[in-house]
């Protein structure tokens, strides 16, 4: 794969391979993807490998425990790293199930940290545990976003 690491739509054909072979293709198809995971690893050269889930359309990423590296790859690459407040509730998210997230934005813009999420009518909450630099980063959609926009005035 390393004749392809700057090929992100090539390379991006292999994330989560050896979990789901067909997650890139189902991703793509639905446009907008959470990831769902027991834990995090940081590795290395995470930051050039978070930008081909959100090629995909990975928006955010619930978990039990997160490495420190991995939640500000994320970060600044706009996706949401949420826990899950409640462990056990990892327990219900079974793999293309529908997650629901009401109104995040204005969550994040006032700083709160609970994120609720609705799965087949059952309501979980996440926490969202960034700091403030990482919440607008988030909000303008990545890091890059939010240094343009403040090197233009925004």
């Amino acid at each position: 794969m390393l004749p392809l690491r700057s090929n992100i739509e090539a390379i991006s054909e292999f994330v989560y391979y050896q979990i789901d072979p067909n997650f890139s293709r189902a991703a793509k198809e639905k446009g907008s993807v959470v990831v769902v995971a027991v834990r995090t690893t940081g590795r290395a050269r995470a930051g050039a490998r978070r930008s081909r889930p959100r090629y995909l359309g990975v928006r955010a990423k619930i978990t039990k425990s997160f490495a420190r590296i991995h939640k500000a790859n994320l970060c600044n690459f706009g996706i949401l790293p949420l826990l899950f407040k409640d462990p056990k509730d990892y327990e219900r998210v079974k793999r293309g199930a529908r997650l629901v997230f009401r109104d995040v934005r204005p969550r994040i813009e006032r700083g709160d940290r609970d994120i609720p999420v609705e799965i087949e009518g059952y309501r979980f909450m996440t926490v969202l545990d960034v700091s403030e630099r990482q919440r607008q980063s988030l909000l303008a959609g990545g890091t890059l976003n939010y240094v343009r926009g403040q090197l233009q005035g925004r």
